[in-house]
Order: C-alpha cells, then sequence, then structure tokens
C-alpha cells in the first residue's frame, strides 16, 4: 500500500512539475504567411539570429531605388544542425537567392517558407510550393 502510494504521489508531483514549465506556441504556416504572395530575389547576409524556436538570416536587397532588409524564417536550430547547417554556413556578406512567401502583415521584413541558395546550391530548403 506504501508503495502505491509513494508512487501515485510521484507520479502527481511529475504532473504538476511538467504543467508549470513555460509553454512555446507555435503558428501554423497560414496563420503568418500568405501562400499567395510569392517573392524571390537576390541579395547580400547582413546577419544570422540562431535562436529556438526558428533562425532567422537577414537579407538586404534592393528594390528600386531603396535597399530592404528581409528577415527570412528558417527552421529550429536543432532540426538544421541535423541537417548539416553550421552558425558558418551563411555568413554575413554571403550572396544569396531567396524564394519564400511574405507575410500577411504588409509591413512586416518576415519571408516564411523559404529556400535560400547560395552558389547554386539550396541551403535551406523550404516546404514545396
Amino acid at each position: 500500500m506504501r508503495r502505491k502510494m509513494l508512487g501515485a504521489f510521484a507520479g502527481v508531483g511529475l504532473l504538476v512539475a511538467g504543467l508549470s514549465l513555460p509553454v512555446q506556441a507555435h503558428h501554423s504556416l497560414s496563420a503568418e504567411f500568405d501562400q499567395s504572395k510569392p517573392i524571390s530575389f537576390n541579395g547580400t547576409v547582413k546577419r544570422i539570429d540562431w535562436g529556438n524556436p526558428h533562425i532567422y538570416t537577414h537579407v538586404e536587397t534592393k528594390e528600386g531605388d531603396k535597399t530592404v532588409v528581409y528577415k527570412v524564417e528558417g527552421g529550429a536550430p536543432n532540426a538544421l544542425y541535423r541537417q548539416g547547417w553550421r552558425e558558418d554556413t551563411l555568413k554575413p556578406g554571403d550572396a544569396v537567392s531567396v524564394r519564400g512567401i511574405r507575410a500577411k502583415n504588409p509591413e512586416s521584413p518576415n519571408i516564411g517558407n523559404a529556400t535560400i541558395t547560395k552558389d547554386g546550391v539550396s541551403i535551406f530548403q523550404g516546404q514545396k510550393r
């Protein structure tokens, strides 16, 4: 009996501990990005932010007479690492091509579901469109 009670308390303790951890919400692709707004451009990597839940590659390009820096969403750092990405796979100054979809918010510089190509090699492959 004592053993069963101890097991029950341990189970409840683990459940409560798990519920007290912060919960990270994750967005669906269609919640933030508009599949009907494809974009493709060539540009230069300005910086890369490695962090969960996604990495972001900041790519500068010219649109007419103005310079725009897009924030290209990639996968989770761990998933990209398992696919062969390293923090130095792309470096500031690298010339890249980007193909993806724009954020629904017209003022957002975010690009999702992106494929980034460097020297003709796909560095990151988004979902097929």
